[in-house]
């Protein structure tokens, strides 16, 4: 009987293991605070975009510093996204201007949602070795924005829920791909979320024409 029990214990052991390594990935939130770039284009070639972010999904706050083309037009952009207060600052450093405007848009945090079907888990890199590859895994889904449905392929870390890359298709533009880079964990500056100076006396404006379709479209 006892070295019935000795054999047995190990394959419970190993059983367990592999069991708890097997759980099905679950839709997750990312790290409230975030620091990083994205990459953001579109399947019609419409645009074309790189960016720095600082994100905050505590104080539902979002700064973008955004060059690229849109329709064969170059542009520059540096928002600030407040929406607790419903306001955006379009800022001008090098002219110490600054616009104000309505958010009209909720805020939406980085993440899968609850609802995301599951694609698949891959390693991106190597599994050959340690540290030669990160675990990540793939949903799918459709989302309700601005008063359409659209589909999404969202991929996050299986460890963090760091965001990888994010698809979303829309009939104007087809498939917009954003893709995230050198994520770190945290505010690298907090200033960063604070309107400076010269927009304390800006007033107001009312929203003009199209706009590019950049990275906080989808917020």
């Amino acid at each position: 009987m006892r070295a019935l029990v000795l054999l047995v214990l190990p394959v419970l052991l190993v059983c367990l293991s592999v069991g708890c390594l097997a759980q099905k990935p679950r839709p997750c939130t990312s790290p409230p605070l975030l620091t990083g770039s994205l990459s953001v284009s579109t399947q019609n070639e419409k645009l074309g975009a790189f960016a720095k972010y600082t994100y905050d999904a505590l104080e539902q706050r979002i700064r973008l510093w955004e060059f690229g083309s849109y329709n064969n037009k170059t542009f520059h952009l540096d928002v600030l996204l407040l929406y607790k207060y419903g306001v955006m600052y379009k800022i001008n450093y090098r002219n110490q201007t600054c616009c104000k405007k309505h958010l009209h848009r909720g805020f939406h945090p980085l993440a899968v949602p609850q609802d995301a079907s599951l694609l698949g888990q891959a390693v991106l890199g190597s599994s050959s070795g340690p540290g030669q590859g990160v675990l990540v895994n793939t949903w799918t889904g459709q989302l309700h924005m601005r008063n359409t449905t659209v589909k999404y392929m969202s991929t996050v870390t299986e460890f963090g829920c760091v965001p990888v890359t994010t698809l979303v298709h829309s009939s104007r533009d087809g498939w917009m791909i954003t893709s995230f880079f050198n994520n770190v964990m945290g505010l690298s500056d907090p200033q960063h979320l604070i309107p400076p100076r010269f927009c304390d006396d800006a007033k107001l404006e009312e929203e003009e024409g199209e706009e590019p379709a950049t990275f906080y479209s989808f917020f």
